[in-house]
């Protein structure tokens, strides 16, 4: 109670107690004053219908109005205003990263998963997932809670294949609960695969989880469990088919059950259920057919509804939202590595050309020309940060250092040299060599940037010692090199084989002829000797 309530009440217990002395004084009072007998019993009467309006409206206001308060909080329960403002917050961010997403069928798909959010926020529906490997009874589970068969029973693995839903009404629970039935995990196959993907989604997306096995837990299904309740799920583990087994074998089983999941599962929500225990045979040849056992399931699961429903319901709203904003940025950091390799790709050859056309030696080439700079800049845009020319000048420079700090220069020479099987002359190997190997190193500088750019223009605890390491390591893998090699053929060293072919072997020679003359006049003499 707050404490102006409180002074309220003392205050007004004290004007009540001043009131009935006084009254009882007045009244003692005015019946002696007044003659008149039926006048002093109206005037009394009206005095004590007055202190009865007072007391009524004292507790009414003080009594029963918070308790009917109480009562309508109950029976219209809300969500924690703080997860769900943050949920909102979340998907306001992730419709406007959608914007950046040029895939249409993705940016489709995160939109219609923020709506659908923003409907169960609206609706206030608790999900409740029943989870677990195929043939482990979930559906028998699903009909049992549910009073009636809503799916096939004893079928084999693979049955359900999409998540079938339904509506369920505890008594006690205010809000209506969502059952999902999903397909079996661990199935073989990948149609198995694609079925286990789909429960892990539609597990993600419950406010409580119950799992579903049919013996002692294995490693193969304590991993999804783990997985699960490490996001944030709450889960209930069910041993199912508990009739199958004696009371001493059922008790060690449980045992064991609870002792595994420790710390991961609540000792009292590990629960031994039957939810379609076989037919028997009476002594009289008719069929009994056991009702299902799952009591101890319902009284469990309406208790953690009643007590942290409302909380459960926030959390999942909160993650479902917190993991859309991972997927959007996800998806968006995928776009932009996309096109920030194809970027390193296109710097990679022209820096490999300029080489080639005009060998100098590698390492000035990464320190000084403005191609690596240029690069950075470009890749620096692509994830929305502008730097400036000298500013990526700077940066190249200090990375090029590294890789000769680091004896990258060297490796990456040795790496080309031992990777370029042919035979060319002298003066080409050197300038084929020259220009394969800054490909290879502005490649290095390129993916080393765009970790850099990744990380909020950050080199991380390592530094960039330890990130142009790690790119150097990945970049001369067998398979890599094969790809890069081939490709540095196509682009460097055979425009350098046609040039040189074109430098040694002289474009033929037309052939000569003797240029016609015409008739010379003759000489004087010539002409002196025919006049004679």
């Amino acid at each position: 109670m707050r404490l102006s309530r409180l002074i309220t009440l003392v205050v007004g217990i004290a004007v009540i107690l001043g009131l009935v002395i006084w009254l009882i004084d007045s009244i003692t009072r005015l019946s002696w004053a007044i003659a008149n007998p039926f006048l002093a019993n109206l005037v009394i009467f009206l005095v004590v219908v007055l202190l009865a309006v007072l007391i009524a409206a004292f507790t009414y206001y003080f009594f029963w109005l918070p308790n009917r308060a109480k009562r309508r909080k109950r029976s219209l329960p809300k969500v924690s205003e703080v997860k769900t403002e943050a949920a909102q917050e979340n998907l306001q961010a992730v419709r406007q990263q959608v914007s950046q997403i040029q895939d249409e069928v993705a940016r489709r798909e995160l939109i219609q998963r923020s709506k659908a959010i923003e409907q169960d926020l609206a609706r206030g529906e608790f999900r409740l997932v029943i989870f677990g490997t195929g043939s482990s009874g979930k559906t028998s589970l699903v009909n049992a809670l549910m009073g009636q068969i809503v799916g096939k029973v004893g079928a084999p693995m693979g049955t359900t294949e999409a998540g079938a839903t339904y509506r369920l009404k505890l008594n006690g629970v205010d809000r209506e609960v969502i059952i999902t039935d999903t397909p079996g995990i661990l199935e073989a196959g990948v149609a198995g695969t694609d079925r286990e993907a789909l429960a892990r989604r539609l597990a993600t997306e419950a406010g409580l989880i119950v799992f579903v096995l049919d013996n002692d837990l294995r490693q193969s299904e304590y991993e999804p469990l783990q997985a699960l309740t490490q996001i944030g799920k709450r889960s209930i583990v069910v041993l199912n088919k508990a009739d199958l087994y004696t009371e001493e074998d059922l008790a060690a089983i449980l045992a064991r059950l609870r002792e595994r999941v420790r710390g991961t599962v609540a000792m009292e929500d590990v629960v031994a259920i039957a939810a379609n225990p076989p037919a028997m045979r009476t002594e009289t040849g008719e069929w009994l057919y056991p009702d299902p056992e799952v009591t101890e399931l319902i009284d469990r699961i309406a208790k953690i509804l009643r007590t942290e429903g409302e909380d459960l319901l926030a959390d999942n709203i909160l993650i479902q939202s917190q993991r859309l904003g991972e997927e959007a940025r996800r998806l968006i950091d995928e776009q932009r590595r996309r096109q920030a390799e194809k970027l390193v790709d296109r710097y990679q050859w022209i820096g490999a050309g300029v080489i080639a056309a005009t060998p100098i030696p590698v390492v000035d080439l990464l320190a000084t020309t403005a191609v690596n700079a240029q690069m950075v800049v470009e890749i620096g845009r692509i994830y929305g940060c502008e730097i400036t020319v000298d500013h990526a000048k700077e940066m190249a420079i200090s990375l090029a250092k590294t890789l000769v700090g680091l004896g990258i220069v060297r490796g990456a020479i040795e790496v080309v040299t031992t990777a370029l099987q042919f035979s060319v002359a002298g003066f080409l190997a050197g300038r084929a060599i020259q220009g394969v190997s800054a490909a290879y190193l502005t490649r290095i500088a390129g993916k080393s940037f765009i970790e850099y750019f990744r990380n909020n223009q950050s080199w991380g605890d390592g530094g960039i010692t330890e990130v142009v390491q790690q790119q150097f390591q990945l970049n001369r893998r067998d398979e890599f090199i094969k790809t890069f090699m081939q490709e540095a053929v196509t682009r460097v060293i055979r425009p350098l084989q046609l040039e040189m072919k074109a430098e040694i072997e002289p474009e033929p020679l037309e052939e000569l002829r003797m240029p016609e003359y015409e008739e010379l006049p003759r000489s004087r003499e010539d002409t002196i000797d025919d006049w004679r």
